[in-house]
């Protein structure tokens, strides 16, 4: 028999994108705060040789903003994905890849909620109200078709 997974144990923000998805809650890789600004990532405190990848998934903790790593330049710069730049002095944390299994979703914001679901179908979800958690598996909330806000990744 099924269960409603609504007992979360972790939770992060969601950042809609229609390219990029849910990040894994629990693949934090590397996190600080941005002390340059260039055409990339630029943290002189960082170690990103060692701790980051191509394709590992970049979230600006202040934007908010999504993106994802096209190369790694040297232990402290990132070249982000569409030319993505981060200001001096922005918080950011950096996942090892994205969300494969699913999370539930917290809404808190009304309106619809456009989603990947983890089977790889799309769905909108129609008209969620404000404070809704909605149990279904979800990978990747898009851009496009999601007018609700302050929505909430939950595991």
């Amino acid at each position: 028999m099924a269960y409603q997974k609504l007992q979360a144990g972790s939770a992060i923000p969601v950042i809609p994108s229609d390219t990029i998805s849910i990040p894994a809650g629990d693949g934090v890789q590397e996190s600080g705060t941005t002390d340059g600004v260039s055409a990339a990532l630029t943290d002189s405190t960082a170690s990103f040789l060692t701790s980051v990848k191509v394709g590992y998934i970049v979230v600006d903790n202040v934007t908010p903003s999504i993106s994802t790593v096209t190369s790694v330049d040297s232990n402290t710069e990132l070249t982000l994905s569409g030319g993505t730049t981060l200001a001096s002095g922005v918080s950011y944390t950096i996942y090892a890849g994205p969300e494969t299994n699913g999370c539930a979703l917290y809404v808190g914001v009304a309106g619809d909620v456009k989603v990947k679901m983890s089977s790889g179908k799309d769905v909108i979800f129609t008209a969620v109200p404000a404070g809704s958690f909605m149990p279904v598996n979800v990978t990747k909330v898009y851009a496009t078709g999601t007018a609700a806000t302050n929505i909430v990744a939950l595991w």
